[in-house]
């Protein structure tokens, strides 16, 4: 639990009425400042949506009328100010009709920021997107500890589009405003406070003091400083952008991401200008999101969103107990204190559970968490060398070393411990849970909950079901999933499960493609050309060589498809220890300096890219077919937020669907005659239409 959600409580919050016809915000006067609460209703969340910007603009016309003393707008949810803008409301629009929406919530904000008496924004826990646009054209910004800002419209294929394009960088150091629009990163409080975002950060308590000195002109706004002004030319900001568009090229080519570049095309050309950055703005974002890289990212948003209401509803889970203090044990276990669960950790040996200790420290450094906040979690995460906590939680999470008899054992170990009603979780990635079952204490209260590493960066979790497990321990480890902030995707046991069955190919056929003789910087760069994050051959070092080869042998075995051998070198390189960059040597030479590309190829072998990609389409269908997952959107959203795979593509069956499945099999078939039985199309090509 933040600072944030700690003083901000409904009892903080008001009762103010809401004025006849209007149904998101309240509004009361008190010391003759006005205070407008913004209260979406019927929900916990705000959003900016056409409804609260029209009713906000009736608002302010009377309240100009009125002319109060000042007029304070805040949020009436203890989860934050606005989580941003109502994508479900724009999502749809296009062209003209775009524009025109876009140009009425400009006029709203306008309005606002014309009052003749000051106007204050008093913001806590999330200031996103349109909800920090709204919060910039108040004349002032009094933060709340705990408070964060950020504009994440670009992980959507845009850019601000309610002029926060020209209001932040008339506010702040126009660089620093440009980077935050650019990247998505967000500032929090203090960081906020330095860079003149706010102009007040306060604790709850002191809120009314802080509006009456904004309100009486004892607030002063901050200074944009020298460098605004040296940037108000066109020559400056021109030198400026080049080095932006270098920067924003390496992470986000224009090819695939339009969005950064049309931002710093905006900024560049019209920065000096609010009015004229203003008209461009609108029919930028108008153009964008005609785009179908923002309308696949959108999808992204959509399927995100999908996979968490399959988490929803209480998991009765306030104790787990993880047995198992490895690399991912560690990380679970951090992960779930740090998100307010009760977590004892077991393992053999005492040093890995000082070293589990000390790496949930770091991870609550990386995600910004207070010097309360951290000691809070790691109050919640207790080293158990004895295991006491077995038979006190409520769900136990095995993450073990992937040897089944090592598991079996703990699993007959556990018969006897485990209170009633508890679920025992195995993070397997690669033993069937067909395997497993046999062994488990009560095989309707036995699944598989299936992390990515590291933990508290990967934000997809497979819950893994098998024949004879209950649907309330799914639905359960669902909404566990969802209570840690992470998307549960279900899938149905199956060799490598989901995500495993359809990334391999990419990593196998790279690993033939090295064979064969090409280069290996030439695949990653190719595969970097088509969107992906990383390079199959780094990807390959990355997550270990003797990993795959431990993958490619499990599956090879258990699949009715064929699966080539791996070749003789990668076993011989995995016998010496060249396993990847965790030993700084595997297929790239880490210990002399060599490096995987970071730059997508200017023009990559397009047979390559489909050696490459085409496998993962494949594997996808055979995993519909067989009934591994439900449907083809929660393929492309497992691939999408637990490896990466292309979001402006909108993952691997969308891809399929929008190339077409006719030309995707015609391809498929040639590479099978030219590179064997592998490339051989799925049956389930024939299912899908």
């Amino acid at each position: 639990m933040t600072d944030v959600m700690q003083a901000i409580t409904p009892e903080t919050m008001t009762n103010a009425p809401r004025p006849e016809g209007i149904r998101n915000w309240r509004r009361e006067e008190k010391g003759g400042i006005l205070r407008l609460w913004l209260d979406c209703e019927g929900t916990g969340t705000n959003v900016i949506s056409e409804d609260v910007l029209r009713e906000l603009g009736s608002l302010l016309d009377i309240i100009a009328d009125d002319r109060p003393r000042a007029l304070a707008i805040r949020s009436a949810k203890p989860a934050g100010f606005a989580a941003g803008a109502d994508i479900d409301g724009f999502s749809a629009l296009r062209g003209a009709a775009a524009r025109e929406k876009l140009e009425q919530g400009h006029a709203v904000l306008d309005t606002l920021a014309a009052l003749p008496f000051p106007t204050i924004a008093v913001v806590h826990g999330h200031v996103l997107g349109g909800g920090f646009e709204l919060a910039l054209a108040c004349a002032h910004r009094i933060g709340i500890d705990g408070v964060k800002f950020g504009f994440p419209e670009v992980q959507l294929g845009l850019h601000p589009g309610l002029g926060g394009t020209f209001r932040l960088p008339a506010l702040i150091d126009p660089v620093e405003a440009m980077q935050m629009m650019l990247t998505g990163r967000s500032a929090h409080d203090r960081k906020a406070k330095r860079l003149g975002i706010v102009d007040a950060l306060v604790p709850e308590r002191h809120v009314e003091a802080a509006l009456a000195a904004a309100a009486d002109g004892r607030i002063d706004a901050a200074e944009t400083g020298f460098r605004a002004a040296a940037l108000r030319t066109r020559a400056a900001r021109s030198l400026a952008a080049g080095r932006m568009r270098s920067e924003a090229e390496k992470k986000a080519p224009v090819r695939h991401y339009p969005a950064p570049h049309a931002l710093i095309a905006l900024w560049e050309t019209h920065g000096g200008d609010a009015a004229a950055m203003q008209k461009a703005e609108i029919a930028s974002f108008a153009e964008l999101l005609d785009s179908a890289t923002a309308q696949n990212l959108i999808r992204a948003f959509f399927l995100r969103r999908k996979l968490k209401s399959a988490g929803r509803g209480a998991d009765g889970i306030d104790h787990v107990h993880v047995i198992g203090a490895g690399a991912m044990g560690a990380e679970i276990a951090a992960w779930s204190a740090i998100r307010g669960k009760r977590v004892t950790l077991e393992d053999v040996a005492l040093e890995p559970l000082g070293a589990a200790i000390r790496q949930a420290s770091k991870i609550c450094d990386a995600k910004h968490l207070s010097g309360i906040e951290t000691r809070d979690a790691l109050d919640r995460m207790m080293p158990d060398p004895d295991g006491l906590g077995r038979s006190r939680a409520d769900l136990v999470i095995e993450a073990a070393p992937e040897k089944r008899a090592l598991k079996e054992k703990i699993y007959a170990a556990l018969k006897d411990e485990l209170k009633p009603g508890a679920i025992l979780a195995t993070n397997t990635s690669s033993i069937p849970l067909a395997d497993l079952t046999p062994a488990a204490p009560d095989a309707a209260r036995f699944a598989g909950l299936h992390f990515f590493n590291p933990v508290s960066k990967m934000q997809l979790v497979e819950v893994v079901a098998h024949e004879r497990a209950a649907k309330e321990t799914l639905d359960r480890l669902a909404a566990f999933t969802t209570a840690i902030d992470r998307l549960p995707a279900r899938v149905h046991d199956y060799p490598g499960f989901l995500v495993n069955r359809v990334l391999t190919p990419y990593l196998m056929e790279a690993l033939l493609l090295v064979d064969e003789g090409r280069d290996k910087r030439e695949i990653d760069a190719a595969a970097l050309a088509f969107g992906m994050p990383m390079g199959p051959v780094a990807l390959a070092d990355t997550v270990g060589l003797d990993i795959c080869l431990e993958v490619a042998g499990s599956l090879r075995g258990a699949l009715d498809r064929p699966m080539p051998d791996t070749p003789d070198w990668l076993a011989e390189m995995v016998g010496k220890g060249h396993v990847g960059r965790k030993a700084d040597r595997g297929l790239y030479d880490y210990s002399g300096g060599e490096e995987p590309p970071d730059t997508p190829a200017e023009d990559p072998d397009e047979e390559l890219i489909d050696r490459l990609i085409l496998p993962m389409c494949d594997a996808g269908v055979e995993c519909l077919r067989k009934r591994v997952a439900s449907d083809a959107d929660t393929v492309d959203a497992a691939m999408i937020f637990a490896t990466g795979w292309a979001p402006f593509r909108g993952g691997p069956m969308h891809y399929a669907e929008t190339r077409g499945h006719s030309a995707i099999l015609e391809r498929l078939r040639m590479l099978e005659g030219r590179h064997g039985p592998r490339f051989a199309p799925d049956p389930g090509w024939d299912d899908l239409g």
